[in-house]
């Protein structure tokens, strides 16, 4: 007699718990109602989310993987391919273009020696350009993570920022 083996699952029962928790929010017909969340909560263990990820999330929540992998690279809060464990993303789009937005990204370019779209190579931060976060007023904003956004953001405020994630390391 042989024991049937589990495949192993590449998330944690603390993010299906945490995915179980965005599924109750919905009706048992709308699961895929989710998947936003689903992938921000993989992304959130993992750091990205891969292939094997999107198809893990979306045989939990009963979707096809390409509905799930159309998700994940429609929205550019999501990270397909490895990133740093900050990823900082800077508005540029015109309002805050005219509010310095553009020179900050130039700044974080030259500090981290990177480009939009790369990774440091220490793994510590991957710089995006972003769209617009509703923030205009703040200009120039920027969000670390999807989380922490960060407002009227000059040179003395980058570099302070940068400091306080390399020490949080």
């Amino acid at each position: 007699m042989s024991a049937v083996t589990q495949p192993q699952r590449l998330l944690s029962d603390d993010a299906y718990a945490r995915i179980d928790r965005e599924l109750a929010k919905y009706p048992a017909e709308h699961r895929q109602s989710a998947v936003m969340a689903a992938l921000a909560i993989a992304q959130d263990e993992t750091g990205w989310v891969s292939k094997e990820i999107i198809e893990e999330v979306a045989a939990y929540l009963g979707m096809p993987p390409i509905a799930v992998h159309e998700v994940a690279t429609f929205y550019n809060m999501y990270n397909t391919r490895p990133a740093g464990k900050y990823s900082i993303a800077v508005c540029t789009c015109l309002p805050c273009a005219l509010r310095d937005g553009t020179k900050a990204a130039e700044h974080l370019k030259e500090k981290l020696g990177i480009g939009f779209g790369e990774t440091t190579a220490d793994g510590l931060f991957t710089l995006k350009e972003s769209e617009c976060l509703g923030s205009c007023g703040d200009a120039p904003v920027l969000l670390v993570n999807n989380k922490r956004m960060c407002s009227f953001m000059d040179n003395q405020k980058l570099d302070a920022l940068l400091a306080e994630l390399r020490d949080a390391k």
